[in-house]
Parts: structure tokens; sequence; C-alpha cells
């Protein structure tokens, strides 16, 4: 047993050194079974329909909350941050058009599948046989849940996941394998008694501490809804046209974000040089053009424009 229990310390050890070789800024590992807190959260949210026209998310309910659903055998959830707090940033007055931080670089699918795609090569190359699948929101995985446990953060009032040390700006991505590693126990609650992010959603979103109407989301309207945005809502998005960071802005923990290290998140030379006006204005081939990489495609140019002219006129 003593055996045992070295070896999956330091086989634990390696995955999160070479974690940190490929780029991840952090890495957790949590036992792989079945998520019984979030089980009744999760549920509840859908009832109350908390997920709008986000159908997929009542997809799957089982395989949302056992990993073992997804990989036979699975017996370790490894989750990995990576920081996209920018180095420059887009103008953020009151008049201007805003976009989240998260779109200002290349989709952030395309990296962390690479980054992790290198990191599941190294386990099985120098580990030995292990079967594993690498998840970017491209299954039904509870992303935030997993990197809680695995001590990466806690998941904040807004319910984005909070580290101590670097805030809340980055993505989440994990690998969920039949390899047997060494648990992370997961960090307290340092939300305390703050409310600043409940306060300054627009929408009321955040219905209550931890708990968000994702259907009244500013990046729910600008992103998921395919249909036209509610009159009810005109005037409440502060000109954030794709995406919002409200609630992250104001979250006292962000004071402590560093900018990111990753080239491919780097402000794009063409969103740098877009102005207003060049928004206001796009055209579907300009917007092909500018966004071909970008999570902003994923609104496509109908939806950007619907987006744009909503907070314009």
């Amino acid at each position: 047993m003593i055996i045992d229990d070295f070896i999956r310390l330091k086989r634990s050890e390696l995955i999160k050194q070479k974690a940190q070789e490929v780029g991840f800024d952090l890495c957790g590992i949590s036992h792989a079974a079945f998520l019984e807190n979030e089980a009744p959260r999760l549920e509840n949210w859908l009832n109350t329909q908390y997920n709008g026209q986000m159908g997929y998310m009542a997809n799957h309910f089982d395989k949302r909350l056992d990993p073992r659903k997804l990989v036979d055998g699975a017996k370790s959830v490894i989750s990995v941050l990576l920081n996209y707090f920018p180095t420059e940033r887009r103008s953020e007055m009151e008049d201007d058009l805003k976009i989240s931080k998260y779109a200002y670089g290349t989709d952030y699918h395309y990296v962390l599948k690479d980054k992790l795609g290198q990191l599941m090569t190294y386990i099985q190359e120098e580990i030995g046989e292990v079967s594993g699948r690498v998840f970017v929101d491209s299954a039904p995985v509870m992303d935030k849940a997993w990197a809680a446990k695995s001590g990466l953060g806690w998941v904040g009032k807004h319910s984005n996941l909070i580290n101590r040390s670097t805030g809340s700006f980055f993505f989440i991505g994990e690998i969920i394998c039949d390899l047997d590693l060494a648990p992370d126990g997961a960090v307290r609650d340092y939300c305390g008694t703050c409310t600043k992010c409940v306060d300054a959603c627009p929408t009321d979103a955040i219905t209550e501490p931890y708990v968000v109407d994702g259907s009244k989301c500013i990046s729910y309207y600008t992103i998921e809804l395919k249909e036209a945005i509610p009159d009810e809502v005109k005037g409440k998005f502060n000109n954030w046209v794709f995406g919002c960071d409200i609630c992250q802005d104001v979250c006292p923990w962000n004071r402590f974000s560093k900018p990111h290290t990753t080239p491919e998140f780097e402000l794009s030379e063409n969103l740098k040089g877009i102005s207003n006006t060049d928004l206001i204005e796009i055209t579907e081939e300009v917007f092909k053009t500018v966004f071909k990489n970008s999570p902003i495609k994923r609104t496509k140019f109908q939806g950007l424009k619907r987006n744009i002219d909503f907070v314009i006129k």
C-alpha cells in the first residue's frame, strides 16, 4: 500500500510538472466519482429553466455528473487552468462597443486541446498504456466543479472559478483517464460577505449568490440566443456586443490577475485596429476575415450585427 501511494504521488507530480511545461498555469487532480453535491443543484437549475435555449445543458444528465460514464474505468480527473488575462486591452469607455477579453485572440478550444493533447501523449509515453479523453467544452463535463474538487479554486458567487493567486480570467480543460493518481483536496470559499458581482450585474442574472440564471446573462443574449433579444433588457448591456466581463471585472480577487503568457491569446491585429465605426459598418466579408480563428465567429455575422444594433439603437 505504501509503495502504491508513492507511485500515485510520483505520477501526479510528473503530470503537474509536464502541464506547466506545455504552458498551463495550474494543474490539479481529483478522484473520478459521481458528483453527489452538484446533482441536486444541476437538477434544480434545469427545472428552473435557467439554461434558456441551451438545450444541450439538459442532455446526458448522468454523464455530466459521473465521468466514469464518459471514460470506461475512469479513476482520475486531471484539471488544468490557462490564464487569458490580456497584456493589452481594447478600450472599454462608456460609448465603446465591448468584447469579452476571452475572445481577444485565437479560439481557446484549439489552444487548450493542443496543449492537453501534448499532456496526454506524455502520460501515455512516460507511464504506459493509459486510456483517457481530453475535454474542452466538448462533452457534458462540469469543468468548474472538477477544478474546484482538485483544489484549483472555488466557485464564486458569479459561478466562475476563482483562484486566490490569479483571479478568475482563465480557461478550464481536463483529461479524464483510467490512471490511479493522488487526488488534491478542495480549498475553502473565500468570497466572504462580498456581493460586488451580484450587485453589478445589469440584467440581474445572478438571482442569488452562487445561482446564475443563464437565460438572463449578457453572454447568453449575445452568443447563445439565436432569436431577437428581448426589449425588456434594452439599455442594460453597457455596450457589450460579445460576451460580458462585468462580474469578473468587479471581483476583488481579480486585482491579482497577471497578464497571460500564451501568444495565441494576444489581442489580434485585426481586432486591435477595428474601431466602433468599423464594427457598426462591418460586412460579412470583413467579419469572416477579422474573426476567422476567433471565438466571435460562433455568434456568426448576423448575430454580431443583431447585438450591435441592439445596443446602439
